[in-house]
């Protein structure tokens, strides 16, 4: 039995499965290996037993409205005319509504929109002429136009206070650093005698944003109010998405003592009943947040305070809120109480989340290879530190991954020229035996405990290697340092395809001398089908990130040479 032909036939069908799987779920059809977020999240969203909430049912109702409403039973808050209000650092444009006191628009000023070039625009830039190309924007996470909704807001429940419906007073002060290191926003809001004081602080070179809430009461009767902290995003797909990389975009919590890490597809929202939406789960720790591919919005409200969280769809509309509820306890006449919290909305940089709080960092997904991936991130980290260039990080790390299996490569080459060197043997035996196939199989044995040949010799490595090239894939599909990352002339982003398709091209090249190195199969359609599956890969690799197919020809690159030494040597040694 042929078993190493076998093996890379279950190579082969394996990766041909995998990419008819990537284009299901790229056309919205669920995956047939891998469980979708959907249902992933099915099991914990569906076991969670309903969670008494506290909360009074008119909060709710205040919670789930589509569009900013007050809260009912709440007396309307004195008319203030409402004022966009902009902050800027080095790092975002911030535009708040005094209306509410909302965060309405967030501009990323060190993260471009991808610049859609044409083959014209990829074969300019080969030869040094890219002047034509399209300046790109910057990034806009949080927004409220005609056709896109993306807001953080905030307020009180429990009673006639001021919420995100309610006008608020900016007190003056600078909008922009202006050389100093952080800059603040103050808006007071008064109804009822109770008064909501929000002061947002932005910090040079951070994209968190320091939220402290302080409530007055002024109404000489105790109040129990409890502060909320709300994520509202339209169900669209976020830009980004790669032909054969579908990420996820939808809401995410995390506890310690709850859920841990769930993702959470708009799917999975629940409706109001009655004007109430039962809580998923009551916590004293973590953080909520929406993500989309390459960057995330997280409300991180302060350790050990008790607090609730939901997710709703709003009714009849494609919106869909993240929020947490967190009961300020009693607060006499006179007194104040605060409570701060943190606002994260910016790229998923593993480095920076791991800062901001325990477990915001999973955001960055891996799929189901994230032990193998983290490893091979952080030696890219490594590389990129002394090479300042993804593309030449990339050609560091396959040398490196190479050397790490060059033993194995060794010696999957050695078996691979020995069965070259006995093909013709192997012919004379399947000629002999082919009416008689269970003497063949005993003759071939036989040939390959006399020749000292393994036969899973010169497949093993190649299975072993599949997870590493797997989880690179997924690293430079979920890096957002590999977003707009260029190379060389053409290669402007090396999370994209090949805009002028160069590099699939030379890397079908690469297999085809490594196909002809091969001891050619006795079998004519298996030799057929091996002379043609340089094409068949090339063809797939025409659609995965120009940075993957980058590490595959720089991989073949160098096993073409090893493969070359061995072969000669077993060759002059015969």
């Amino acid at each position: 039995m042929d078993i190493k032909r076998t093996a890379l036939w279950v190579v082969f069908t394996v990766s041909l499965l995998f990419l008819w799987d990537n284009w299901m779920r790229h056309t919205g059809q669920p995956s047939m290996f891998f469980p979708t977020a959907a249902q992933l999240s099915k099991a914990n969203a569906d076991g969670i037993p309903p969670v008494k909430s506290d909360v009074p049912q008119a909060t709710a109702s205040s919670m789930g409205e589509a569009a900013v409403s007050t809260p009912t039973g709440a007396s309307t808050a004195t008319a203030v005319q409402g004022e966009i209000i902009t902050i800027t650092t080095d790092l975002v444009k911030a535009d708040i509504d005094t209306n509410g006191g909302k965060l309405v628009r967030l501009e990323l000023l060190k993260h471009k929109e991808s610049v859609k070039r044409e083959w014209y625009a990829g074969y300019l830039a080969l030869f040094g002429h890219d002047d034509n190309a399209t300046p790109a924007n910057d990034i806009v996470l949080f927004d409220h136009t005609a056709t896109r909704t993306y807001l953080a807001r905030t307020g009180l429940i429990g009673g006639p206070f001021p919420n995100h419906d309610s006008g608020f007073v900016a007190k003056p002060g600078p909008r922009s650093l202006d050389g100093g290191d952080q800059v603040q926003l103050v808006l007071e809001s008064e109804q009822n005698g109770v008064k909501l004081i929000k002061t947002f602080t932005f910090k040079r070179d951070d994209y968190a944003i320091d939220i402290q809430h302080t409530v007055v009461n002024n109404s000489g009767a105790p109040i129990a109010p409890s502060l909320y902290l709300q994520l509202l995003r339209d169900g669209s797909k976020a830009e980004g998405d790669t032909r054969f990389y579908s990420s996820f975009t939808g809401a995410a919590t995390y506890a310690t003592d709850a859920e841990h890490y769930q993702k959470l597809p708009f799917d999975k929202f629940r409706t109001a009943v009655n004007g109430r939406v039962e809580p998923m789960f009551a916590t004293d720790n973590g953080w909520i947040a929406m993500v989309q591919h390459y960057f995330v919005s997280a409300f991180v409200p302060p350790e050990h305070a008790k607090r609730e969280v939901i997710a709703q769809k709003m009714p009849d509309t494609n919106l869909y809120a993240i929020s947490t509820i967190l009961p300020l306890g009693t607060i006499a006449p006179g007194a104040t109480a605060s409570m701060d919290a943190r606002l994260y909305s910016g790229p998923e940089v593993a480095s920076q989340l791991e800062k901001i709080t325990l477990g915001l960092d999973l955001v960055k997904d891996y799929s189901w290879l994230t032990i193998v991936a983290k490893p091979i991130f952080w030696l890219m980290e490594q590389i990129h530190k002394i090479l300042g260039n993804w593309g030449w990080t990339i050609i560091g790390l396959t040398v490196v991954i190479k050397l790490a299996f060059f033993p194995l490569s060794a010696a999957s080459y050695r078996s691979m020229a020995k069965m070259k060197v006995v093909t013709p043997k192997m012919q004379s035996i399947r000629e002999r035996f082919k009416s008689d196939p269970q003497k063949m199989n005993q003759a071939m044995m036989e040939l390959y405990k006399t020749e000292k040949i393994n036969p899973l010799g010169g497949c093993l490595p190649i299975l072993i290697q599949m997870p590493v090239f797997i989880a690179l894939y997924w690293v430079l599909s979920a890096s957002v340092e590999m977003r707009n990352a260029p190379w060389l002339g053409w290669i402007h982003d090396l999370a994209a395809p090949d805009p002028l398709y160069i590099l699939p091209l030379v890397m079908a090249v690469s297999m085809f001398i490594q196909t002809r190195l091969n001891p050619t199969p006795p079998d004519p359609v298996q030799a057929k089908v091996m002379m043609f599956m340089p094409v068949i890969f090339s063809v797939m690799f025409f659609f995965f990130p120009s940075g993957l197919v980058l590490y595959q020809i720089v991989n073949n690159a160098l096993s073409i040479a090893q493969q070359w030494v061995i072969t000669k040597k077993l060759g002059e040694a015969k």
